[in-house]
């Protein structure tokens, strides 16, 4: 998920991509998303794009026309509009020519020339979402990296609130106090400080003080130097507490490059290498009480979630093997492939049934009384084989051959005759030949 450095990363990306080209049209919006259309038109205008924790606001600038005293070039009283962007879980910018737009491109600024070049916000799973005439969310707290001191002052000065009563790796995560903390900041964090995760925030943040003096703020947050290898180098343990690693470890990860958020950046081992704590062999994790997977060293603190599993044995994965999704995928096709294709399965010898002979037609059958004694009877023919048995014999007589023809069908239609009616009739002829033989 993008943090605070993410963000930054791509606000400068925008400003250095953006830098001296004139965008016209409209903004185009996709049919699937479901944040609001940007109702803004102009035939040039600029764009330029800040950051302040979790969130990056662009800005469309209408351009002039310095002949009509001010007037706006085409589409006239078009203001300057501020859009806000929230990354969301996989929200980033990217510039390209218009026949290479990326595919989930949601939101699209075109440029005035030929052929036309967009910049576009990508987010593939759709949980970022922007604002047009927005602004900073109010609920948002200063930011960690340019509005340091606002940050510490108003987290010393609201520690009575209920959010401080959860455990510290939770907490760090309430972007109403820490805008711009993610989950691997607060990992890296609270393992230099050797901080167990799960013990109360109220509990690690009563001892800091109030920096009242700006130069000795200026002097605390001042960024990290980097060394002539291009490392950064540490700061002084006296000078760092929990507050000013949420604004100073930020820096660092400004000055790498980033998590890979960059588009043009696809190169992640400067980042990898610079973690410590999160995602790294050694570590242990938790699911905080959010969910969300907690990493860190040692003992994980009192207020742990109880019954709570691990994710590392399902998910972690050796670097070495670079592999993370075919290596399950191709073990599970080469198990289901052994068992349907290479290792027919066969039955087991012994388990065959024997075959029972069949019984010859009118032969004794024998079976078992309840006394143990045997008991033998003779199993009688059925009804239907013997009048097809006369009927056959009926035929051998009249013809002398030996034919034996089945019972025709009946019509399907055919109404049933009442077992009553024949013998009615039968009686009437009886009594009709007697009147006769009497006359």
């Amino acid at each position: 998920m993008p943090e605070g450095p993410e963000l930054h990363l791509a606000s400068l990306f925008v400003n250095r991509v953006c830098e001296g080209l004139v965008f016209s049209g409209c903004v185009e919006k996709s049919e699937v998303s479901k944040s609001p259309a940007v109702d803004f038109a102009c035939d040039e205008y600029r764009i330029t794009a800040t950051s302040r924790g979790k969130e990056v606001r662009l800005t469309l600038t209408p351009i002039k026309n310095d002949d009509s005293k001010g007037k706006v070039k085409g589409v006239q009283n078009q203001e300057p509009m501020d859009v806000v962007l929230r990354f969301g879980m996989s929200g980033f910018f990217r510039f390209t020519n218009e026949d290479e737009l990326p595919k989930h491109a949601h939101l699209r600024f075109y440029t005035n020339e030929k052929p036309r070049r967009v910049l576009s916000f990508v987010d593939a799973r759709r949980f970022g979402s922007w604002q047009p005439n927005g602004t900073w969310q109010a609920d948002r707290g200063p930011c960690i990296m340019f509005e340091y001191e606002d940050f510490r002052q108003n987290v010393l000065s609201n520690l009575s609130d209920k959010a401080f009563d959860r455990p510290i790796c939770e907490a760090l995560l309430n972007q109403k106090y820490f805008n711009g903390i993610g989950n691997y900041l607060r990992a890296e964090i609270l393992y230099r400080l050797k901080i167990p995760p799960f013990v109360k925030a109220r509990t690690v943040l009563e001892g800091l003080v109030p920096i009242e003096n700006k130069k000795a703020i200026k002097e605390e947050v001042k960024p990290p130097e980097t060394s002539h290898k291009g490392g950064v180098k540490n700061l002084k343990a006296e000078s760092q507490d929990l507050l000013s690693l949420c604004h100073t470890v930020p820096l660092e990860v400004v000055k790498l490059g980033g998590k890979g958020y960059d588009p043009e950046k696809t190169d992640y081992s400067v980042f990898e290498a610079w973690l410590q704590c999160y995602y790294v062999d050694g570590m242990n994790s938790l699911r905080d009480h959010n969910g969300r997977t907690m990493w860190f060293k040692g003992e994980a603190g009192p207020m742990a979630p109880k019954d709570s599993k691990s994710p590392k044995a399902k998910r972690r994965i050796k670097k070495d093997d670079h592999d993370y999704t075919d290596t399950k995928k191709g073990a599970k096709k080469s198990r289901t492939d052994s068992l349907s294709k290479d290792k027919p399965v066969k039955p087991k010898t012994g388990t065959k049934r024997p075959t029972v002979p069949k019984r010859q037609k009118n032969s004794p059958e024998v079976e078992q009384t309840d006394d143990g004694k045997r008991k033998t009877r003779r199993k009688s023919s059925s009804a239907a084989p013997q009048k097809q048995n006369r009927s056959t014999k009926k035929i051998k007589a009249k013809t002398g051959q030996d034919v034996s023809t089945p019972k025709a069908k009946k019509k399907p239609n055919a109404r049933r005759k009442s077992s009553t009616a024949e013998p009615q009739r039968k009686s009437g002829r009886i009594i009709a030949g007697s009147l006769r033989r009497n006359s």
